[in-house]
């Protein structure tokens, strides 16, 4: 579980600076500015939740917990979901129903999920 929340991270994180890059060298002025901050957003959301997916990679090392890894899975379904969906918008002008806000109830999830593996998770110093 650890290495494949690390690899996400990875991926994501990697992906995430080549799609801001873009944005700001290949997509100014061939994008509208409120069009160019949605872009914007999701490259953030990318960034910051590969570092989640990064800190879940290296708790799983410590803790094994079901919440754990399901905060690792909402993460980078919710990566996928609502920064994928921004970029489609924003490239493409399509509109794929209600995903941005069920990529951000992953989300949402996965830090809760978080929060209550870390409130459950046995210390090891003695």
């Amino acid at each position: 579980m650890s290495r494949l929340f690390v690899l996400l991270a990875a991926l994501y994180g990697f992906t995430g600076v080549a799609l801001g890059a873009f944005a700001a060298h290949g997509l100014r002025g061939r994008l509208s500015p409120e069009y160019l901050a949605v872009f914007h957003t999701g490259v953030l959301y990318q960034l910051v939740h590969a570092l989640a997916l990064l800190g879940v990679g290296a708790l799983a090392l410590h803790w094994r917990s079901r919440l754990l890894a399901a905060a690792g899975g909402l993460f980078a379904a919710g990566i996928l979901l609502f920064s994928g969906s921004l970029y489609l918008l924003t490239l493409s002008s399509l509109r794929v129903g209600p995903v941005t806000p069920l990529g951000g109830v992953c989300l949402l999830a996965g830090w809760l999920c978080l929060g209550i593996a870390a409130s459950r998770a046995q210390s090891r110093r003695h």
